[in-house]
């Protein structure tokens, strides 16, 4: 598979981790953006199987999760011969790279990533020291590329900006050797919450499996977790502060139909909850359904998933070895 990257474009990097089933949420908040940000830009996608293990699981898990979710990218429509799309552990330079930048980061700045905090609570015994270093090798992840932006929600944006700060430290000291990285402001997406607690944000890894829809759910799986979601006593569908249930059905269902909450208001004015429901499932079902069908079609194609992902590392590793033998040489490393 030939590298038709363009040299006009900007390089845009999204990583995703290896960790579960994407949810809705994860697709109208920001995969449903991808494709289109990667026809405009030079896009480097990775499975980021490096991170996933700071929590410990199953080495059979891992490799299924890794497999599922590159399918997945793939699934989106991200041609694998137009951007580089690859599995994180397969360039060893994501690793080497980061230790160099573990020794150019200070311990008052990562002690500050206020994800260790978050994530030690959750998994108080397995508090490891990857878990803390996890934002250098972010930093690793972006650096190593050259990338010009990065897509950040709200929970990464410290991580960029500690990333940008060790690029700098680093270029203050040997001159220009990385390109400091901005955030990728594209069309943005939607806050997806939970359908069981809507002040919450929907989460794969929430334990009530009612509370999110999976890329993978059938209809009927999907038609009854849109039904069992948590709304309110009014029965009228509008958009209003006190109403989070129902605003966050509106929210779907604008995202799935490209209605404004105005029109949806009008469609729904004089029916009730259960209409509204029917109508949001059927919107949500034919969103995810091509998708669905597509990760299946690819996820049975072993060869396919195979060759992509080697032909993906060779591209990626291409653009790494740039990067690490001038930071070896930079740093002062003896090369043969």
């Amino acid at each position: 598979m030939e590298n038709t990257q363009t040299e006009n474009k900007k390089v845009v990097l999204s990583f995703v981790q290896a960790s579960g089933t994407p949810t809705l949420g994860n697709y109208l908040g920001a995969f449903k953006n991808w494709h289109n940000m990667s026809q405009e830009n030079n896009c480097i996608f990775g499975v980021a199987d490096l991170h996933a293990i700071t929590v410990r699981s199953q080495p059979a898990d891992l490799r299924r999760r890794s497999v599922e979710m590159y399918a997945m990218l793939l699934a989106l429509g991200l041609d694998p011969e137009k951007n580089i799309v690859f599995l994180q552990s397969h360039v060893k330079d994501h690793a080497l790279l980061a230790w160099v930048l573990n020794c150019y980061t200070m311990f008052g700045e990562a002690s500050r990533m206020t994800q260790f905090k978050d994530k030690s609570s959750k998994h108080a015994d397995n508090v490891n020291v990857g878990l803390f270093t996890y934002p250098i090798l972010m930093a690793a992840d972006i650096l190593l590329y050259g990338a010009d932006c990065v897509p950040v929600g709200d929970d990464q944006k410290q991580h960029l900006e500690i990333a940008r700060d060790i690029a700098e430290r680093f270029n203050g000291i040997y001159g220009n050797v990385f390109k400091i990285p901005e955030p990728y402001i594209g069309k943005k997406g939607a806050k997806i919450m939970s359908l069981q607690e809507p002040e919450s944000k929907m989460s794969k890894s929430d334990p009530n499996v009612k509370s999110f829809v999976s890329l993978t759910d059938s209809t009927d799986v999907i038609v009854k977790k849109i039904k069992s979601a948590v709304t309110d006593s009014e029965a009228k569908v509008c958009y209003r502060e006190d109403k989070k249930g129902i605003n966050n059905l509106m929210n779907i269902y604008s995202c799935c139909t490209g209605l404004d909450f105005d029109a949806i208001e009008k469609e729904f004015e004089g029916k009730g909850y259960g209409d509204f429901k029917a109508a949001v499932a059927e919107a949500v079902a034919e969103e995810i359904r091509p998708l669905r069908e597509e990760y299946e079609r690819i996820l049975g194609d072993q060869a396919y998933i195979e060759a992509c992902a080697k032909s993906g590392a060779e591209k990626a590793q291409r653009l790494a070895d740039r990067t690490m033998n001038k930071v070896m040489k930079k740093v002062g490393f003896y090369r043969i």
